[in-house]
């Protein structure tokens, strides 16, 4: 018996589901209000009072991220890679690629991970995801034929696991801060550290030392020098998160979005099906629940006076806001999607979505050349509501761009690329006029 092999080209543009690129273009604008703060100051994406600002405007500023943003565009940029990957697989496997299909799949992940090597430490920003979707896309393979309910089941199951975890950090936390009180009162009585209260005060040093003047400004003046010195630097911080975040936060954040990703698309939720009704019922609840808790969250850290305990134990609930707040921004979209408004907007929004891979990475691009050594050497010297200036700016070119791009051309370079390297083919790229 013999086998032909076949020849299986990606999708056309006719193939795509326009409220899923929407979406996506949406959730790649937002998740830059968030990334634009690691991007441009040093220790400042969770705690203003590092650096950036934490009164007035720049108060406000994270108030309003931290209320509506944190964690939410990442659930979704999450759940949309999860959907992507599973139409991509469905529709090669329909088409009667056959094993073929699981080559190219896991060909495609595998030139992500090195996309994302390149983004993180050649690009330089340390808060790259493109690593750690490629390793959770190998797992999120094996659930690709169960059906939505159980989908949502192991969700919840890899949530519950993550805020177990989260816990017990808490009560390690809470340890930790008795220890540094047990080690000031060593201290003023004279008396000798213990080996472990050594220990322990080292790390409460060092952390001291990141949060102080003088090391937010040794930090900055690291940011500032010439690329390759750049590169050098980050590089340790690279690897850490290469290391350690896959196995302590992507299994319980990034592979439960993506399976929950995967059963709202069988639901039919996320190609704007459902009734207007629905949405806006989905909204409704998915904000009233989540906004509460991410109120008294933010309240909590505030009241505290931004303690480590206090962002230690907002962080056990942080699922239960972030994840029906997502869910809230689903419904919103989907609304938006429905409604005869905006057309100039929706497509827009949906060309930046069907180049996300690109426009993502042009993200770090122009960071790069403004803040760090590589360019305008910029990095640190805005406060926290200046960076709002940034994004705004590069939200403004990617919505005028993208359209513009995808009407000479069938792929964002990025895309072409990585398609050609999935199917170890080349695909026109140009659009035949």
């Amino acid at each position: 018996m013999t086998t032909t092999k076949k020849s299986f080209s990606s999708l056309k543009s006719s193939d795509r589901i326009l409220s899923l690129d929407i979406m996506r273009g949406v959730v790649l604008l937002g998740i830059l209000i968030m990334n634009i703060n690691g991007m441009g100051l040093a220790g400042a994406y969770g705690d203003p009072t590092v650096s950036g600002g934490a009164t007035g405007w720049n108060l406000t500023t994270w108030i309003t991220a931290n209320f509506s943003f944190e964690g939410t565009m990442r659930a979704l940029f999450s759940l949309l890679f999860g959907v992507g990957m599973f139409i991509f697989m469905d529709r090669l496997e329909k088409k009667g690629a056959g094993i073929n299909a699981a080559n190219i799949y896991f060909r495609r992940l595998m030139w992500l991970l090195v996309f994302g090597l390149i983004h993180g430490y050649l690009l330089l920003w340390t808060g790259e995801i493109l690593y750690q979707y490629a390793l959770m896309g190998f797992l999120v393979f094996s659930f690709r034929y169960l059906p939505p309910m159980k989908l949502t089941l192991i969700a919840l199951l890899l949530f519950s696991i993550g805020a177990l975890w989260t816990y017990a950090d808490y009560k390690k936390d809470i340890k930790f801060v008795e220890q540094v009180a047990l080690v000031e009162k060593y201290k003023s009585e004279d008396k000798a550290l213990t080996r472990e209260l050594q220990e322990v005060n080292v790390k409460w040093e060092e952390r001291e030392w990141k949060r102080s003047p003088e090391g937010i400004e040794e930090y900055n003046t690291n940011m500032r020098k010439g690329y390759l010195d750049v590169v050098k630097f980050l590089a340790p911080e690279n690897q850490h998160y290469d290391e350690n975040w896959p196995y302590r936060y992507d299994l319980w954040d990034v592979l439960s979005m993506m399976l929950l990703g995967i059963a709202l698309f069988k639901w039919n939720i996320l190609s704007g099906e459902k009734s207007y009704k629905f949405y806006g019922v989905m909204a409704a609840l998915g904000y009233l629940i989540g906004l509460s808790i991410n109120y008294y969250e933010i309240y909590s850290i505030m009241e505290a006076e931004f303690s480590l305990l206090s962002f230690s134990k907002a962080s056990i609930t942080y699922d239960l806001g972030r994840v029906p707040v997502a869910m809230g921004h689903v419904g919103a979209i989907m609304l938006f999607c429905k409604l005869p408004v905006l057309k100039w907007l929706k497509i827009s929004l949906a060309a930046v979505g069907k180049m996300a891979l690109t426009n993502y990475v042009m993200h770090s691009v122009f960071a790069m050349f403004i803040f760090t050594g590589a360019g305008f050497g910029l990095f640190g010297t805005f406060e926290r509501f200046e960076l709002l200036y940034i994004v705004i700016s590069i939200w403004i070119f990617q919505l005028i761009l993208s359209p513009i791009w995808l009407k000479y051309y069938q792929y964002g370079p990025l895309e072409w690329i990585w398609r050609n390297l999935s199917y170890l083919k080349k695909h026109p790229f140009k659009k035949v006029s």
